[in-house]
């Protein structure tokens, strides 16, 4: 009996020994496998569900301080990686060129773009800053043909055309002008006349205006709301749209069912989208929505960035000297070699140093913040997980304003791009697959516009100190009104 009660006595405790080492094993197994899985989001904080910090971001923003009173002090307390929570999505905004490069070339791999509905609605769901995939590259083709190197020599001429009617209308007999408000005008007249090839007739602009104001406004579409004035100005540029893309299409097929050509205009971006919808490729919808995209992205940012450049200019007379003197020779050569005032592509290409104080211009001032994108899976960056359905936040702030990229960050130097700038440091037209379609088209409009009134004009600023306000994008406050001489040969 003694024995039996020994031998139940040390089977259990072997029994009771697997169990326990068992278990210390399963624990041990679980713990490993939950440290290898687990998801370690980026620190910072989300808030309260769908405000989150909602509030402090457009109070900086409304500020044009969103950089400074908004994500620099939670990199100071989190790191260039941080989580938040912005209209309702849980958010991850993220800062320097290692991150800009990898979120803006990854597009359509791990993000795509983001847009907030208000934006989408009233720029357009068929715009290609919706568009993915074959959509997104057959549209994108369609406008980088008509901005190559072809496209562009054509363009020249019609925007230095429409520069000198503007400037006989607006600015002759005047002794103090609103650049940035007249530069508006300008800009809004290049992209519709010289680039779709579309009358501006009065009224067009501020009907546009009025579809911008809606874009970053809660999308409550009730009477008397931002957003809802919006939709209506946006059913009023659709109709007008559609009854151009459909006029177009009846005369390109009246053409060839005649045997004409009409090369000049089918070169127009306009002709180049209708003839893809006449292919079948592209749908009515999307060439308006496109039309309406590439109308705001190709003037208004343009007329903030022209605005800054001669901001900087009458700031640093020496660089004005230096650029002066640059367009000055090429005033010089032009009568010199072919007795012709009006510039070419290739004069253009002379405006070196211009193209500096540009650049320079818009590392200190971008036209935009950032631009948002949605993870779609998750994305692990830094030692963090970016779940599936977040949305991302790149900033040109994160890496223009930072010593590590830009020496003296602070200071107005257009000297330093004579220097290649690390890869993805400076993204004013944001980077890879998404880089800004209408680059080049803003690159002219600078150089030309800043060629005809430092040649034609003496000026200076009203009020060097103009503030900058933002709503939704930046711009001076005042109009950035300027006194203005002609100067006489």
């Amino acid at each position: 009996m003694a024995f039996d009660m020994n031998i139940t006595l040390t089977l259990f405790s072997l029994f009771l020994a697997f169990f326990v080492f068992f278990f210390i094993f399963l624990t041990h197994y679980k713990i490993n496998s939950e440290s290898k899985t687990k998801k370690i989001l980026p620190p910072g904080e989300l808030g309260l569900p769908w405000i989150g910090e909602t509030i402090d971001f457009f109070k900086a923003q409304r500020k044009n301080r969103l950089y400074e009173e908004f994500v620099q002090p939670r990199i100071q307390m989190y790191g260039k990686t941080f989580k938040t929570r912005i209209m309702g999505s849980p958010t991850v905004v993220v800062n320097g060129a290692e991150a800009n490069k990898f979120f803006l070339s990854n597009e359509f791999k791990l993000v795509v773009s983001s847009w907030p509905s208000s934006s989408v609605q009233l720029m357009g769901s068929d715009s290609i800053m919706e568009k993915t995939g074959e959509s997104h590259r057959c549209l994108r083709g369609i406008i980088a043909t008509t901005l190559s190197c072809n496209g562009l020599e054509n363009l020249v001429p019609k925007i230095c055309k429409t520069i000198e009617t503007h400037m006989e209308k607006n600015w002759k007999s005047q002794e103090i002008v609103s650049l940035y408000r007249l530069t508006k005008i300008l800009t809004f007249t290049i992209v519709v006349e010289c680039l779709f090839g579309i009358d501006v007739k009065p009224g067009t602009l501020e009907i546009f205006e009025k579809v911008l104001e809606g874009v970053s406004s809660p999308p409550i579409n009730i009477p008397g709301s931002k957003f809802w004035r919006a939709k209506k100005a946006r059913m009023e540029v659709e109709k007008y749209l559609i009854n151009e893309v459909r006029s177009k299409r009846e005369e390109l097929e009246r053409r060839r069912g005649e045997g004409r050509g009409g090369e000049e205009e089918e070169g127009m971006l306009i002709y180049r989208l209708v003839m893809a919808m006449i292919r079948g490729e592209i749908s009515e919808k999307e060439v308006v929505d496109n039309v309406v995209l590439l109308v705001f992205a190709a003037h208004d940012t343009t007329s903030f960035a022209i605005a800054m450049t001669f901001r900087m200019l009458a700031q640093y007379p020496n660089c004005y000297a230096r650029l002066l003197q640059e367009h000055v020779d090429i005033v010089r050569n032009k009568t010199k070699t072919r007795g012709e005032k009006r510039l070419t592509l290739e004069d253009t290409k002379k405006m070196i140093y211009t193209w500096q104080v540009a650049r320079e211009s818009m590392r200190m001032f971008p036209p935009i913040f950032g631009s948002f994108r949605k993870a779609i899976q998750d994305i692990e960056f830094q030692g963090f997980t970016i779940p599936k359905g977040w949305k991302v936040l790149w900033t040109t702030y994160g890496t223009h304003n930072e010593e590590e990229y830009f020496e003296d960050a602070w200071k107005f130097n257009p000297s330093r791009f004579e220097e290649p700038i690390q890869p993805y440091a400076y993204v004013p037209f944001g980077g890879g697959p998404r880089q800004c379609a209408g680059y080049q088209l803003a690159k002219l409009n600078i150089l030309i516009l800043v060629h005809y009134v430092v040649t034609q004009y003496e000026w200076s600023l009203v009020d060097p100190q103009e503030p900058i306000a933002v709503d939704p994008l930046p711009f001076p406050s005042q109009g950035m009104p300027i006194r203005i001489s002609p100067k006489f040969s």
